[in-house]
């Protein structure tokens, strides 16, 4: 998408599919760290000015409704950080915070700076690090119209706290586009953190050129610090529209952040895909084939394994599917199919997979 000239513009309808997977997510994410952490963060980096031209809520208010909605009590003081680089975007922004202020619960706040989402962010850094502190555990959403003021050091910084995740769109549109361009390099040296983006410049395949580059920013961001790295992609038809990354470092944000995903369905001819099962459409009727594909892949040798350790690889990064998804979508219909066996003294009642339940493949 190109960047707008005016301070609203029209909603854009690809947008409302990244939208609904903030919001379903935000609806985990605030009540699992609200409930033991005194203070959390949501970091909007490219927070443009908080509604769309018709009235419809941008990130921003989409991020502070899940909090004044939300049924479960959040115990943590929450704290939103909007920024925005244009002036008259962030002054209509302001306007929009000021509406939601009273509404905040206990002590959560938000606040509104204008200027660029790296200098703003190295400034936090700095004043941290001069006061011996770190950032508190934060949600860092990065969703800039093109490539540049999105650093992997910027990254790298958040990622170094733990208790910190990164959601960030990846706008391969414009990487494809002006990657040959003169001024382009020190961005995507930037983007990337290193150079080795120069070697998918010339794949002439334009699907292995896509794969190199968006393998080389997941590399990227787990030599930054992430422990999972959950993908997934936009198309409308054959068109990829956008990309999004999310780092983390806990299996319990790429589980909740993938059934966060699963749970939308985007409109308007709109789908998303995963990246380990192919073509897989996400939030329509499930496919549970490829998923049992990778359950045989993973776990049968004909070894047995407690029902604990398939769950651990399904809120893992190394599939596109969630925990929830593990008994009804694969468990139940390969025993039933005669394709696993359980040991009988670990369970009560058949297709059933209570907590230390050992099971496995058959031999063919």
């Amino acid at each position: 998408m190109a960047l707008p000239k005016n301070t609203l513009w029209k909603f854009d309808p690809h947008t409302l599919g990244k939208h609904l997977v903030l919001r379903s997510y935000l609806n985990a994410w605030f009540p699992i760290l609200g409930s033991w952490k005194n203070r959390i963060l949501f970091i909007d980096g490219f927070a443009g000015p908080g509604e769309y031209e018709d009235g419809e809520e941008g990130s921003p208010q989409i991020a502070m409704r899940a909090l004044v909605d939300h049924s479960a009590k959040i115990g943590a003081d929450v704290g939103f950080l909007f920024i925005e680089k244009d002036e008259e975007r962030a002054k209509h922004l302001s306007e929009v915070v000021e509406r939601w202020k009273a509404k905040l619960p206990g002590k959560s706040q938000a606040a509104v700076i204008t200027g660029q989402f790296d200098d703003t962010m190295e400034e936090v850094f700095e004043d941290l690090d001069e006061k011996n502190k770190r950032l508190a555990s934060a949600f860092v959403m990065i969703d800039p119209f093109g490539v540049s003021g999105t650093p992997m050091s910027v990254v790298e910084r958040v990622l170094k706290n733990r208790q910190c995740e990164v959601f960030v769109s990846l706008m391969y549109e414009a990487i494809n586009r002006f990657k040959n361009s003169k001024e382009f390099p020190d961005h995507l040296d930037e983007l990337f953190g290193c150079g080795d983006w120069r070697e998918c410049v010339d794949i002439e395949d334009s699907e292995k050129r896509r794969k190199c580059f968006y393998n080389l920013y997941e590399r990227q961001l787990r030599a930054a610090g992430a422990k999972y790295v959950v993908h997934f992609d936009l198309y409308e038809g054959r068109r990829l529209i956008y990309s999004i990354f999310f780092a983390t470092g806990h299996e319990l944000g790429c589980d909740r952040m993938k059934q966060a995903i699963w749970k939308i369905t985007p409109e308007g001819g709109c789908e998303f895909r995963g990246t380990h099962t192919g073509q897989l459409t996400l939030g329509l009727e499930p496919d549970f084939d490829p998923l049992k594909r990778q359950l045989h892949e993973r776990f049968g040798n004909g070894e047995w394994y407690q029902v604990e350790q398939f769950e651990t690889f399904m809120k893992s990064d190394a599939t596109d599917y969630h925990s929830g998804q593990l008994r009804k979508g694969a468990l139940v219909p390969l025993e039933v199919g005669g394709f696993i066996e359980v040991d009988p003294t670990t369970r009560k009642r058949k297709n059933t997979y209570p907590k230390g339940c050992k099971l496995r493949f058959k031999k063919n």
